[in-house]
């Protein structure tokens, strides 16, 4: 079950992972019902609208937010998602480093420097996005049905012009039997 804004049980350090319904917003827990998170400029009341905004943002801010600010009515949860792979920072390293960017404006990319890289780097000293790394490997497997496709498409396509050209052959012998039959 999910955590509740008032019991969620997150400590110093831990990462909130957000569920926006078509992406993850990623933001660090700090203590006293705050989180520090990486944002872009966007229209809250379109979630829609937000990811094109990110999209298109080169920049981004690192705000200091009461958690319920940041979660609003989406549902969240406590998620180190690195911890079997990068051992974590101390705690309270995580949470200086953290307080130390807010009011930053920083470089900004969806593949390279989204709010779980953010988030990733402050906890294990590497920024990493599940979210890129799903999103290529759909892209990769939407590319490979295409190319598929396309390779098939072209396989029968030679195909159907193979037979074209045995018809077209077969056409010009009968005709050539024909007219060596007329002449006997």
């Amino acid at each position: 079950m999910a955590p509740t804004l008032f019991e969620h049980g997150a400590k110093p350090g831990d990462l909130i992972e957000i569920f926006r319904g078509t992406y993850e917003h990623w933001a660090v827990y700090i203590g006293g019902n705050e989180v520090i998170h990486l944002t872009t400029p966007s229209d809250d009341s379109n979630p829609f609208g937000s990811m094109l905004m990110a999209v298109d943002s080169t920049r981004a801010r690192v705000c200091r937010q009461k958690i319920w600010e940041v979660v609003g009515v989406d549902r969240f949860e406590i998620n180190n998602l690195l911890d079997h792979k990068y051992e974590p920072q101390d705690r309270r390293v995580i949470v200086r480093d953290a307080c130390l960017l807010e009011n930053l404006e920083l470089p900004y990319s969806v593949l390279t420097q989204n709010c779980e890289h953010f988030v990733t780097k402050l906890r294990y000293g590497e920024p990493e996005s599940r979210q890129v790394r799903r999103a290529a490997a759909i892209g990769g497997a939407i590319v490979g049905v295409g190319l598929f496709a396309l390779g098939a498409a072209a396989l029968f396509a030679t195909l159907l012009k193979d037979d074209d050209d045995d018809d077209n052959e077969r056409r010009h012998e009968n005709k050539s039997h024909r007219r060596h039959i007329r002449k006997q």
